[in-house]
Parts: structure tokens; sequence; C-alpha cells
């Protein structure tokens, strides 16, 4: 906690404009030790030949939504529950409109209907699953007023499905894809050794956690000083910021033709910001994670609305995710930021 309250008290001292240049670097940093640990993940899962198919469902995703749990699991610890839960559904918001639309945009993706059928009822799901939790059975009367909470055994879980669900996905992609195997040739240019890789691993692993210890008390005092709520400011700024590991994977994918890798990555993305950032964030704290009335009334249908468009995008897509569909998902997210920002709505 020391360190946490020294960057309060300097951030406090600070200008806006040094305020917002402090979370542009620490986003950058956490973007970059993501990377980091997707890289060196994959470098170990070929050196151990491990199916493609099993690293793209489970160490990618992992590695791309570190950001998000370290910073939520940090504010969730640190006595900011609106920032830990605003957080995982502003990324699955900002990875479905925005990093979706985008790659989409970019070209139709191909879909592979088992895996992405199976894959997708999982996302819906999961998110069903979070509303459900959230909702004040006992009061729901007040639902968009007072909102309600994701408790500490709800939390614990989801964690618990986290582990079957990582389970299934590799139980699964054995049994349909055994010759599948990842080369050096698949991942890395040139080969390290695996100390090596285990090494940077670890550093990016660090590095997420540091950028994250900085990033949470400069939004908290960032929103603040400018008037916002601090679950907005976690449900556009932070989770846009800590979506860019999604962001790069998926316009690298379909520049390199391979945008089945792109839409997959999304949606473990969007199961593990549930199952993996909003249910750890829950299980660490006695209190759980607040959802104020405005999640119901704007960020929950903002999501399950990107789940319909994309649901309908592969329903009458054919072979591929259309654009249309992309072009939809994007607007979803650009409304929901400006709804955000200018006046659409605020936190109990």
């Amino acid at each position: 906690m020391f360190i946490e309250n020294w960057i309060s008290g300097v951030a406090e001292g600070l200008p806006l404009i040094a305020l917002l240049g402090i979370i542009i670097v620490s986003i950058l940093i956490l973007a970059q030790g993501a990377e980091w640990v997707v890289e060196e993940a994959v470098s170990l899962s070929a050196k151990l030949g491990i199916p493609q198919v099993v690293v793209g469902a489970t160490i990618v995703s992992l590695g791309t939504t570190l950001p998000e749990a370290a910073v939520s699991v940090l504010a969730a610890i640190q006595g900011n529950p609106e920032i830990a839960l605003g957080n995982a559904v502003g990324s699955i918001i900002a990875d479905t409109g925005l990093i979706l639309g985008i790659a989409t945009l970019m070209a139709p993706l191909p879909i592979n209907r088992k895996i992405v059928n199976k894959q997708g009822w999982i996302q819906v799901a999961s998110g069903l699953l979070l509303i459900a939790f959230c909702i004040p059975f006992g009061n729901i009367g007040s639902v968009f007023s007072e909102g309600g909470r994701l408790q500490q055994w709800h939390g614990f879980v989801l964690v618990g499905l986290l582990v079957v669900y990582l389970l299934y996905s590799v139980f699964s992609t054995r049994q349909t894809s055994k010759a599948e195997k990842l080369t050096d040739a698949d991942t890395l240019p040139h080969a390290k050794s695996s100390w090596l890789s285990l090494l940077k691993l670890i550093a990016g692993i660090f590095l997420i956690l540091i950028a994250a210890q900085i990033l949470i008390p400069t939004v908290e005092t960032s929103a603040i000083r400018i008037g916002v709520p601090e679950s907005i400011v976690a449900a556009t700024l932070v989770a846009l910021g800590t979506s860019l590991p999604e962001l790069v994977t998926a316009i690298t994918s379909v520049r390199k033709g391979h945008g089945e890798i792109a839409l997959g990555n999304v949606i473990g993305a969007d199961i593990l910001n549930v199952l993996f950032v909003a249910g750890l964030s829950a299980a660490v704290t006695p209190v759980g994670l607040e959802a104020g009335g405005h999640f119901f009334a704007i960020l929950f249908p903002v999501m399950l609305g990107l789940f319909f468009i994309f649901r309908m995008g592969i329903w009458l897509g054919g072979e591929f995710l259309p654009r249309w569909a992309g072009l939809l998902l994007l607007l979803g997210y650009i409304a929901v930021i400006i709804g955000g920002y200018f006046g659409g709505y605020s936190a109990k």
C-alpha cells in the first residue's frame, strides 16, 4: 500500500496534462508487457510442441487479458470496486465493439462455424451469468437506481468456471486438432533458448504489475479532477488501453491473412474478462464488486447488444463475418464512449 499511497500523493500535485501523460505511458507499458508475455509463452509452447489451437484458445487469451486482470485486481484490493468491474465490462465492450469492429472492417473474418459457435455461446453465457450475479433479486426494483453487487462467492464460482473452461478448451482442441502443432517458424523468426524466453515472460508480468500500480491511483485522481465517475473512466480510457494487446493482435492477424486468430482471441478475451478478470477481482475482496445503476442502464445492455450484433453477423455472414457487422460493432462502441463522456449516465 505504501507505493500506491505515494503515487496518489504525487499525482495529487500534478497538473491534468501530466496525469494524462502518466496514464498513456502506463498503458503503453502494460501493452508492451503483455506482448512479451504472449510472445514468450508462444515460444515456450512451440518448444514443447503444444498444438497451435490450444495456444490460441488459452495462452494467448490469458496473456492478452493480463492487463485487465492486473488493473482490476489491484483496484479491488485497493478499495475501488467500480474500477475493477467497470474495467472488466468496458474491456468486453472495447474488445467486441472496437477491436472486432476494426478487424472486420479491414477484411471479413473467416468463420470456423463449429469452433466459433461453441466458443461464441460460452461468450454469451458468461456475459449473462455476470449480469445475473449482479442483480439484487431481493430488491430488483432498485436495479437501475442503486444497482447491485458481484459478491465474493460469485467471484469464486467464476474462477472455478475459468478452470473448467480452460480444461474444456484444452481437451476439446486436443480431440479435434491432435495433428496441429506449433513450429518455431509459426511464431518467431529466430529461435531463443527456453531460459531466456522464461526470463522475458517473467519480465513482462513484472512490467504489467508495476504499470498497473501506477495506473490505478493516477486514473482515480484524474477522474476526481475532471468530475467523471471512476467506473466510467475504467470502462472507457483504461479499458481501451488495457485492450491494446488484443487490438495489436487483431490488426497483425488480419494483415497477415489470419483473421480467424483475431476472431478467436476476441471471443476468448471476452470470456476471460468475465471468468478471470471480474471473477478474480471479486474473489480477492470480501465486499465484492459494486455494480452501480449505470451498469444496468447502459454498460450491460451495450455489452449484450454487441454480442447480439456479433451473433447476427455469424448467422447471416456465411463463411465470413461481414463488414456490415464490423461497422455496427464499431458504431456501438463509439456510441457508448460518447454517452459516457457527454452526459449519457453517471455513477450512483
